[in-house]
């Protein structure tokens, strides 16, 4: 038990300093005295923390430096490493490796132990070191020393054979030199030399002694030796390879003959870990005040140490997590045993997580061994003095530490000017280029791939298409290395580009460009369309629900107050009825009345007369009062609520995106329009910087100083400030984060990209617009490697395309009958005023109205129809039970007989019929005040009449 405790302590204790957040205290190890190389690595590692501690939002990190030697003692090497919590080992000797191994495991330090060289499975310090925090990583550069015996064989060297190194060449030396020994040939070791005289002499010594030279170091010493070598290489002295971790293409313009075998490391273009820093370097001005630059040949390197500091910072932070992890998981589960997969994750799971690294992921070797997954192209260099234009850089095998090397031809001794195949990069740009998912595999279509399979119809070649890792169209570094599409080409992994790539003079400095086969292109802003709202009644949101109740409720409240009053007051029409009979307006107000007068009280018509009591007018005054406050009110509020749209004055040009800060624009990472910004930003900085320093020359004469002090800024800021808002909102990485960022974006975005990107986007989308005019126009054409035959053939096959209208036919294939074209619907300029959708409401309030209308008398027809139809049948049963005098019930009329005179009272009918009879005057009369039977005519029948004539007329 006392041991359990002692474990836990020592625990605790051990651990204490990282359980602040992001606390964490990095320990690199050397044997012996620092050396140049050690002290630059440790320059490295140090710019890497720094980077990530500005990228990552980490703190309080740091790093220490520990020297070893052979005579160490464990004991001391222990309380060296008493205040480490993180341990990075870069010790080579096999017994301080052992040291440092043994004392890591008893502190129970996590500790990446570098090994640069291949290591023996069967050494003894690669035996089951047990728990998984102790892990030893082979870099990419030790990894890629091991293309030397399986490459050089192939070449069919016979002969013997010349390396020339630098100090820069290989991992170490020894591993560098036992990775020759084992060749089949006789291999001499000589240094390269700097100067032209001594190359010159070199190359004679050479000449005499050895038929093949192979180049181990970097790309400007073998451009040196090839630039002074014209004479021997155009008899064929030499033969020459180059093995090299420069990562800088060969270029030599001024080199017009070599046949050479390049052979070196190829990045994945997955992570740009050296650009990131570079960029983070720059504009934080660190790379001046720490005078810091990246070579070319230390890019491998430098990513394989980023990658470790990397790994560190991600443990820590597993590590805190576990550490800090909430009380009801029990105090166990915190000492349970820091290495234990189930508390926290150990240096093991972390290396082999599949984590996107410049130049591969590390693969398990054996026990607690990793070696990075390195990955290299094997080129062939052609150029004839005779033919200046047709060079060749052609991409002829590949290798890993798995396969070895794999020719893509053959054997690697192919002749590259009888190869009709070439690898063509593209990139996914729609309409130019797009996927297609297919069942027999991934299939690409558009306007470049239809105008390719033109070409070849033509030429008569076969290809392969193969997509940029990193998704660019490329941008040229510090050191003039390019990445993205045009990279491909100046490295020689692709024959041609072909995209809807700009033609810009800092492209065909490096890559050549055929004629163009597109319009000219410039730089516009995606934008996305302002959300309008349309409604057929926005008249009546105009004021809130609450509100319209309220003035429902007011208008029934008066109607109801109207009609009591009418009804109770001693005053009005319905009480006086005798006192108003002589008045041209007898208005009784009853509760339809009033419900109507106050409805018309209103509308510009009025309510018509109004009450007659006191009492009813100083209501239909309140109410009228009330009516005009409402309606102006409603007039005010109508006008301004359809047109507050037209107050923020929308995005029209580059010159108001500029002049706002409201919404953030900027163009996607390493395209035209964002190398276009740069570069005016840097134009404008010069010349201020000039007239700067104009303006602070003290050997200037008042008189002069005077003539420029009329002009207080001379240069234009806009670019400056445009450049400097770009890189504070962020580049979008590609097009499709590009437009979710103007899709999603709450206070707005703006994408500044080429026109025809944008085009299609709007094209696709309906939530989506163009601003502005093009600016910076530019072709687009395909782009081949420099010198390559193949400018003047493609070239010249585009132009009899573009003479048959072949090329009109593309464009109106995959733009005008594009499959992925949305039908939208045309947004309306309000600037001319309202339009029919937010205004028809009240036209269907009109429609509504004749429909209730048309309603209404059809009803009424109906209903007084079938009223006269009851009456009628109840009049004719009432008519055949009178005896009318004279006429008898046959039809016939006779004389009267004498009877006894008397007087009958008159025979009414009933209301009902609304007909009266008078037995005294023989006549027949129509009731006008009756309203059951309407239409009929009036006319008196007198006696003796016939039946026809005493007919009733309706």
């Amino acid at each position: 038990m006392r041991e359990v405790l002692l474990i836990v302590v020592s625990i605790v204790l051990s651990w204490a300093k990282i359980l602040p957040k992001d606390a964490l205290r990095i320990t690199t190890v050397f044997d012996d005295a620092l050396g140049a190389g050690a002290k630059r690595a440790l320059e490295h590692l140090n710019v890497s923390l720094v980077y990530h501690k500005g990228t990552g939002n980490i703190s309080d990190f740091e790093i220490n430096v520990i020297v070893l030697n052979k005579e160490e003692r464990i004991e001391v090497v222990q309380r060296k490493f008493k205040e480490a919590v993180f341990l990075l080992s870069f010790v080579q000797n096999p017994d301080l490796r052992m040291l440092v191994r043994d004392v890591s495991l008893a502190l129970r330090l996590p500790t990446i132990q570098t090994v640069w060289s291949m290591p023996n499975i069967t050494d003894e310090t690669n035996s089951s070191m047990g728990p998984g925090n102790y892990v030893s990583l082979v870099p990419a550069s030790a990894v890629f020393d091991n293309i030397i015996p399986d490459v050089i064989p192939q070449l069919n060297i016979t002969r013997e054979a010349t390396v020339l190194y630098d100090q820069y060449s290989g991992s170490s030396m020894s591993h560098f030199i036992r990775m020759f020994e084992d060749l089949p040939v006789k291999i001499k070791f000589e240094r390269v030399v700097d100067n032209d005289e001594d190359i010159t002499a070199h190359l004679r010594k050479l000449q005499e002694t050895t038929s093949t030279v192979i180049f181990v170091t970097v790309t400007k010493n073998v451009e040196r030796y090839v630039l002074h070598a014209g004479g021997q290489i155009n008899r064929g002295l030499f033969r020459w390879v180059t093995i090299t971790e420069d990562v800088r293409a060969f270029k030599c313009e001024d080199c017009f003959a070599v046949e050479m075998f390049w052979v070196r490391p190829y990045p994945t273009g997955k992570a740009e870990e050296v650009r990131a820093i570079t960029a983070y370097m720059a504009e934080n001005e660190l790379d001046v005040s720490m005078n810091y630059s990246i070579h070319t040949w230390e890019e491998i390197d430098v990513c394989f140490l980023n990658d470790l500091i990397e790994l560190a910072i991600v443990y820590s932070k597993e590590l805190n997590r576990t550490l800090t992890r909430p009380a009801n998981t029990g105090m166990s589960s915190y000492f349970y045993g820091f290495n234990q997969p189930h508390i926290n994750v150990t240096l093991t799971d972390l290396v082999q997580r599949h984590i996107p690294r410049e130049y591969g992921q590390f693969i398990h070797l054996d026990q607690h061994h990793f070696y990075q997954d390195v990955k290299a192209y094997i080129f062939r260099i052609d150029r004839l003095v005779d033919e200046p234009d047709k060079n060749y850089n052609k991409l002829i095998g590949n290798w890993t530490l798995e396969t070895g090397v794999i020719p893509f031809y053959t054997t690697l001794g192919v002749k590259v000017r009888k190869i009709n195949h070439y690898r063509v990069a593209i990139i996914v740009s729609p309409p130019f280029i797009q996927y297609n998912a297919d069942k027999n595999g991934p299939r690409y279509e558009g306007y470049c791939i239809d105008l390719l399979k033109l070409i070849q119809e033509r030429l008569q070649f076969t290809y392969e298409l193969f997509l940029v890792e990193d998704g660019s169209y490329g941008t040229m570094d510090d050191n003039g290395n390019w990445n993205g599409l045009i990279g491909t080409l100046v490295s020689g992994t692709a024959d041609i580009a072909l995209a809807p790539l700009s033609v810009m003079a800092e492209r065909e400095n490096d890559v050549d460009f055929t004629v163009p086969y597109y319009d000219l292109v410039g730089t516009t802003i995606l934008m996305k369309k302002q959300d309008v709202e349309y409604s057929l009644f926005k008249f009546m949101k105009v004021l809130e629900l609450p509100v319209w109740l309220c003035i429902v409720a007011a208008y029934l409240f008066t109607s109801l107050l109207l009609w009591v009053f009418e009804k109770f007051s001693p005053y009005s029409y319905s009480n006086n009825r005798m006192r108003y009979s002589n008045d041209p307006e007898q208005r009784e107000f009853t509760m339809k009345e009033c419900l109507w007068f106050c409805m018309t009280s209103l509308t510009p018509q009025g309510g018509g007369e109004a009450p007659k009591n006191v009492s009813g007018r100083l209501v239909a005054a309140t109410w009228w009062l009330f009516g005009f406050i409402i309606i102006a009110s409603y007039t005010a509020n109508l006008a301004a609520f359809l047109t507050v749209s037209r107050l923020d004055k929308p995005i029209d040009s580059l010159d108001d995106l500029a002049k706002q800060y409201k919404i953030e624009y900027a163009p996607m990472k390493g395209s035209a329009a964002e190398t276009y910004f740069r570069r005016m930003a840097d134009i404008e900085e010069k010349f201020y910087n000039i007239w700067k320093t104009m303006s602070l020359n003290e050997s200037m004469s008042v008189r002069d100083r005077s003539k420029l002090a009329i002009w207080d800024y001379p240069v234009s800021d806009k670019f400056t400030n445009m450049w400097r808002y770009m890189k504070e909102s962020g580049l979008p990485a590609n097009l499709q984060e590009a437009i979710d960022r103007v899709l999603s974006s709450k206070d707005g975005f703006a994408y500044i990209g080429d026109a025809t990107d944008i085009k299609y986007a709007v094209l696709t989308n309906c939530q989506l617009q163009q601003v502005g005019t093009e600016f910076s126009r530019k072709p687009y054409a395909i782009a081949v490697q420099t010198g390559s035959a193949l400018k003047d053939d493609i070239s010249r096959t585009i132009l009899q395309l573009l003479n048959k209208r072949q090329l009109e036919i593309l464009k109106e294939k995959w733009w005008a009958k594009n499959p992925n074209r949305k039908s939208c619907v045309n947004m309306e300029d309000d600037s001319n005023g309202i339009s029919i959708q937010n205004i028809g409401g009240v036209f269907i309030v009109i429609l509504a109205g004749i429909v209730l209308s048309l309603v209404t008398l059809v009803f009424e027809y109906f209903c007084t129809r079938k009223r006269i139809r009851k009456t009628t049948k109840h009049l004719h049963r009432k008519l055949s039970t009178v005896a009318f005098p004279g006429i008898s019930r046959e039809n016939s009329v006779h004389p009267k007989e004498e009877e006894p005179v008397h007087t009958p009272n008159p025979i009414t009918v009933t209301d009902e019929s609304a007909f009266t009879f008078d037995p005294n005057g023989g006549g027949v009369y129509h009731r006008r005040g009756s309203s059951l039977v309407e239409g009929i005519e009036m006319r008196r029948v007198g006696n003796g009449d016939g039946v026809n004539n005493a007919a009733f007329e309706f």
